[in-house]
Parts: C-alpha cells; structure tokens; sequence
C-alpha cells in the first residue's frame, strides 16, 4: 500500500479485513519509497513483490503516477496489478491511471460503510483468491 495518510491506511487495513482477505500488508508512506521497494525487489530476487499494489496517487515526495511508471518498467513487478485508491474524481486523474493500465479506481468516501466496500474490490482485483 502507498499511502501517506495513517487514517486511510487505517480504514483500507479495516476493508481488508471485513473482506476476509488474509494479507501481508506493507505500507510506504511516500513515493519515494514506494520506487524504493520496487527498486529492491527488482535487484534483489530474495526481496517481495506484492501481488497487488494499492495505490494513492497524491503522495509526497513522489506521486502515485511517477511511482505506477517506473512500477510498469521493472523486470519483477511490471505486471502487478494496481488498485488507486484516492480523494481525487478528476477525469483527467482517471484517464492518466487508465493509460497506466491500473486494475481499478476507488475514490475515498466519507461514509465509513462506503469505505468497507473497497475490500471487495480488493478481493475482486485479486481473483477472490486471497
């Protein structure tokens, strides 16, 4: 997960959960480390590549977008499949992370019930098979 803010890593975590998806959940809270996680996993063949990346595209020091472009170069992770996650609607935002081949959009709701739903999603993006 990329994501800088701690409530809505919170809140994905819980939907996670309310999902019954039982996951190893490993949390970069920029963008710059979001690229070096990547970076280790493609130099080091003992290091993790994720089976699903949940991705915020508003993040400091990088942005989601910058993070998703050098994901899709890697030799490991290219193919991973990407779930934004985001407080943005923008057309435009949607179109971008589109071209980006991302797996599925999720803007953040208010409503904490709306929110749960993100976990059936998650487990939609992975097949029903976590």
């Amino acid at each position: 997960m990329v994501e800088d803010n701690k409530a809505d890593v919170f809140l994905i975590r819980e939907s996670i959960e309310t999902a019954s998806l039982n996951a190893a959940i490993y949390v970069a809270q920029d963008g710059a480390r979001a690229i070096k996680f990547l970076e280790d996993a493609d130099h080091d063949p003992a290091a993790p590549c994720p089976d699903l990346v949940i991705l915020d595209i508003n993040l400091p020091r990088k942005p989601g977008r910058e993070v998703l472009r050098y994901m899709r170069v890697t030799r490991r992770c290219a193919r991973v499949p990407v779930l934004v996650v985001t407080s943005s609607d923008s057309q435009k935002d949607r179109d971008d992370m589109a071209r980006l081949g991302v797996s599925g959009y999720f803007r953040k709701p208010s409503d904490y019930d709306d929110f749960m739903k993100l976990g059936s999603l998650v487990k939609d993006v992975l097949g029903g098979a976590a």
